[in-house]
């Protein structure tokens, strides 16, 4: 027998304000995005905005359902329409924000496992990491410079 440590190596901004330009941009897409995001049951908006190797910049926010699995994550939305419009792009970059509308968010808010599994499946796609930044509504920022630094040992096609 043997222990098999794992590590992931975040960076974390103060704030939205120590983000390169680019990146802030992706982020203000993202913010735009979240508050149009439909979430009357549980009132937490999020919003994503997704760079792509051809440049074009897809959004998503998450959309609610009576019947909660019907609904749809921010994330899933944007990563399967980018998939769906641009099925040759590679991810580059995601920007993420998050909040409930009853009380302040300043806690990054990093996505849900099955958004991970699916932004780990792009990975996998396209042979390449994905950046991802994300946020509360305020107060740091975190990057990954890979969802396996959020999702170690992850399912994939190798399995099946």
């Amino acid at each position: 027998m043997k222990d098999i440590k794992i590590e992931s190596t975040l960076t974390v901004y103060e704030d939205y304000n120590e983000l390169p330009k680019p990146v802030a941009s992706l982020m203000d897409q993202a913010i735009n995005t979240r508050l149009k995001a439909y979430a009357p049951y549980s009132e937490f908006l999020v919003g994503a905005a997704i760079l792509l190797d051809n440049g074009e910049i897809i959004t998503g926010n998450n959309q609610e359902n009576a019947s909660y699995p019907s609904g749809l994550c921010a994330e899933r939305t944007a990563i399967y329409y980018a998939g769906a419009k641009y099925p040759d792009a590679n991810i580059v970059m995601m920007a993420l924000t998050a909040g409930s509308q009853n009380q302040p968010t300043n806690s990054p808010i990093p996505p849900c496992g099955a958004c991970r599994q699916a932004i780990s499946e792009y990975e996998v796609k396209q042979n390449d990491s994905i950046q991802i930044y994300f946020m509360g509504t305020s107060g740091k920022v975190v990057k990954s410079n890979s969802l396996a630094n959020l999702l170690p040992l992850g399912f994939d096609r190798s399995f099946l």
